[in-house]
C-alpha cells in the first residue's frame, strides 16, 4: 500500500521561506519520478516541480528561481524548498508519484501580504 505523507506547511509572510517534506512508503522510492503539485481555492491543480529518479529537475515558470525540489532516496523523502514566497503561492501542496494515482493528503501553505 502506497502512502505519501506531506508536512511542513504553514503560515508565512511574503518574502519568507518554507520547506515541505513528503515521506513515501510502499514503493521503491529510488526509481520513482516524483512531483509536487498545488491547488489554490477555485483553481485547478497545477504542477509545481518535478524530480525524476535520475536526471534534471523541472519547474513551472511561476516558481522557477524561487523553489527547489530535491530528494533523499535513503529516507524515501522528497522536499520542496520554497523561498521568496508570494501571496499567490497560497495553496494546498500535494506530493505525487508520477504516472500513478498515488497522492498525498496535502499540506496547506498560506502566504500573507
Amino acid at each position: 500500500q502506497v502512502q505519501l505523507v506531506e508536512s511542513g506547511g504553514g503560515l508565512v509572510q511574503a518574502g519568507g521561506s518554507l520547506t515541505l517534506s513528503c515521506a513515501a512508503s510502499g514503493i521503491i522510492f529510488g526509481i520513482k519520478n516524483m512531483d509536487w503539485y498545488r491547488q489554490a481555492p477555485g483553481k485547478q491543480r497545477e504542477l509545481v516541480a518535478y524530480t525524476p529518479s535520475g536526471g534534471i529537475t523541472n519547474y513551472s515558470d511561476s516558481v522557477k528561481g524561487r523553489f527547489a525540489i530535491s530528494r533523499d532516496n535513503a529516507k524515501n523523502t522528497v522536499y520542496l524548498q520554497m523561498n521568496s514566497l508570494k501571496p499567490e503561492d497560497t495553496a494546498v501542496y500535494y506530493c505525487h508519484v508520477r504516472y500513478s494515482m498515488n497522492w498525498g493528503q496535502g499540506t496547506q501553505v498560506t502566504v500573507s501580504s
